[in-house]
């Protein structure tokens, strides 16, 4: 979150942020590193949180859904080989015609691969989205209206629609900016403004805040 905070800032905009989850940990079984030809993370909550098991992988490379993910994997001693921005589908797509067997370190709720001919995923759980209560400060933040809030997930868009309804906060003066039109969907009618940036990236993401926010 600091990061996102921080290029918010970078760009221009008066942002705040509040937790709606927390990430934990999952203990994981490893499979054995000789089978494994790379990684494919489509989150850097896997090298943040995944724990011992990682240490058997440090030298094969990774296939990263994007820089966040890429970035957290080099701070981690990881060799990044590919840095996606169309989603982890689309990493997968461009390993097409690779016979490759390729370790997928996800949350326990995740996105549906479709993988090409002759690569092999092997997928292990290494950490969890526990929902939280909105913050009152956050709950404050939105009864005043005229916001926008950035959504980075399917869940996080329908985690905050059901905080809201469940507060009672009225949507008609929240304006949404999504990360990706599937988000979006998620979040529901009845919003003041409920867009979704040009891109599935962050620098497009705070783009569209911006011009939300103009």
């Amino acid at each position: 979150m600091e990061e996102t905070l921080a290029a918010g800032r970078a760009a221009g905009l008066d942002i705040t942020g509040w937790p709606l989850f927390e990430v934990r940990p999952l203990a994981w079984e490893p499979p054995a590193p000789e089978g494994i030809d790379g990684l494919l993370v489509g989150s850097a909550n896997a090298f943040r949180l995944g724990g011992p098991g990682l240490a058997a992988f440090a030298d094969k490379p990774v296939h990263a859904v994007g820089k966040a993910t890429a970035d957290a994997a080099r701070a981690a001693g990881f060799r990044v080989a590919n840095v996606g921005e169309g989603g982890l589908q689309q990493v997968l797509n461009g390993l097409a015609g690779q016979p490759l067997t390729l370790l997928r370190l996800a949350g326990e709720k995740r996105v549906p691969l479709n993988p090409p001919l002759g690569i092999v995923l092997v997928t292990r759980v290494a950490y969890q989205s526990v929902t939280l209560p909105m913050p009152e400060e956050m709950a404050a933040a939105l009864r005043e209206g005229d916001r926008v809030v950035l959504l980075y997930s399917a869940d996080a868009a329908g985690h905050l629609a059901r905080e809201c309804h469940r507060l009672g906060i009225g949507k008609e003066r929240i304006a949404l900016a999504a990360l990706g039109p599937r988000i979006a969907a998620a979040a529901g009618p009845g919003w003041a403004q409920l867009r979704s940036a040009s891109a599935p990236n962050e620098a497009a993401l705070l783009a569209l805040a911006q011009d939300m926010c103009h």
